[in-house]
């Protein structure tokens, strides 16, 4: 089993999300965060004053899937969050040791 994590730019999430869906995946958590990689932020200018903006808001997947599904699943994510500019996001990739679903009790592949 892994745990994808993928970083991507905010109004992407429904490309990815209709993506995933497209493949078989039915569950995913979704948390708004806020960060910066190589473009290192921006300025605004807000009533006649600048200030930078240090960091970008983004949106963060986190899936857990079967050994098979990652190549589809990193796919599916790659071509729906890329818009070929700085900023895309990332995609890592962990192995989970265990899952336990809380309710039924199952573990490993069947929890997920």
């Amino acid at each position: 089993m892994k745990m994808v994590t993928a970083i991507i730019k905010p109004f992407k999430m429904d490309d990815v999300r209709e993506a995933l869906a497209e493949v078989g995946i039915t569950g995913l958590t979704l948390s708004e965060v806020k960060g910066f990689g190589r473009q290192r932020g921006h300025t605004e200018l807000y009533r006649g004053a600048e200030y930078t903006v240090d960091f970008l808001p983004k949106i963060r997947l986190d899936i857990a899937i079967d050994d098979a599904q990652v190549d589809t699943v990193l796919d599916a994510i790659m071509k729906a969050a890329q818009t070929g500019k700085i900023g895309d996001g990332k995609i890592f990739i962990q192995p989970i040791e265990q899952v336990i679903r809380i309710r039924t009790g199952e573990s490993g592949s069947d929890a997920l």
